[in-house]
């Protein structure tokens, strides 16, 4: 057909014939699934309205925004900003406390929910499977506020911690104020609240694994343990390399929330972040400039960690793109 076309109308190339049935299938595509595409809508309104246009206001980072006169009204400064934070020395503190508190959350938070979806898929009993898995998912629906809270009056002198050390005949202390114990109590609340979320995605691809692979392993004799070695954890790798790329992307944004609410005054030390320092100088000291420039900072070491793990990962002919 594109061949007597171009026949027909010699200056028209292969090429502009080929484009021109793409544009004609991929409308066609979009009559036939137009109800598909109306449900992405929704969808794309809330990232251009909260992801993209946001983007705009990196510039801040380059002037000495005053909030009076906005973007268009503030003198431009350059590379100032960024001069400044790197001479900062309470950055580096700052940035040093972020990374080795992400590195935990990465190294033991990461893998756990791997582990979790792998103990829920060797339960056979239905009804304690399912009542297990909403007591693990339960904690996702609470907010860092309340679960501080619930952190705060576990470990207090009168909470649960110390009155089982009091069993053995142990002093009671203060966790919440030890600086040794901060970083351990951050990445282990945070792997009791998101945990039990985290194991949707890996039990929904162990769902999708064939049985009949399962069935010639039991045929061959390999026992459980060698089913999850040598089936469950090889067709879960594609899923764990997508979410680990997802989350090295994110590997020095913490969260404000849970930071926040479990720093005391004795703990500021070792546990002040990014997120914490740029709440304490935009929002309270008015540094909107510098903050902005830490933040850009964050994502340009975000997007060159998620860069340089994807082109690793192309190797194993997976990846992000």
């Amino acid at each position: 057909m594109a061949k007597l076309y171009t026949e027909a109308k010699p200056g028209i190339t292969h090429r502009d014939v080929n484009a021109k049935l793409a544009q004609n299938r991929y409308l066609l595509n979009m009559r036939k699934h137009w109800m598909l595409y109306l449900m992405i809508i929704p969808g794309l309104v809330y990232y251009l309205i909260f992801k993209y246009v946001p983007l705009m206001g990196s510039v801040i980072a380059f002037q000495n925004y005053q909030i009076f006169k906005g973007m268009l009204g503030s003198s431009w400064v350059g590379w100032d900003n960024f001069k400044f934070i790197f001479t900062y020395q309470d950055f580096y503190h700052v940035l040093r406390n972020t990374a080795t508190i992400a590195t935990y959350h990465l190294v033991f938070g990461f893998p756990a929910p791997i582990i979790l979806a792998l103990l829920f898929n060797e339960v056979r009993l239905m009804l304690f499977k399912r009542v297990v898995q909403s007591m693990f998912y339960l904690p996702h629906f609470l907010s860092w506020v309340v679960v501080g809270g619930i952190v705060f009056e576990l470990l207090s002198t009168q909470g649960v911690a110390n009155l089982v050390r009091g069993w053995f005949g142990f002093e009671p202390i203060l966790f919440m104020q030890q600086q040794s114990y901060f970083r351990t109590i951050v990445v282990l609340s945070g792997i009791w609240k998101e945990v039990g979320w985290g194991t949707i995605i890996y039990l929904a691809a162990i769902a999708g694994i064939n049985p009949n692979l399962y069935e010639a392993a039991v045929m061959d004799g390999a026992n459980r343990w060698k089913q999850t070695l040598h089936i469950t954890l090889p067709v879960l790798f594609p899923t764990i390399l997508v979410l680990f790329l997802l989350n090295i992307g994110n590997f020095l944004e913490l969260g404000f929330d849970q930071i926040y609410n479990l720093l005391t005054p004795m703990t500021y030390s070792v546990g002040d972040i990014i997120e914490t320092y740029v709440y304490r100088a935009g929002v309270l000291q008015g540094q909107y400039s510098v903050t902005t420039a830490i933040g850009l900072f964050q994502s340009v070491i975000g997007f060159a960690l998620l860069w340089i793990f994807n082109r690793m990962a192309r190797k194993t002919e997976q990846g992000l793109w």
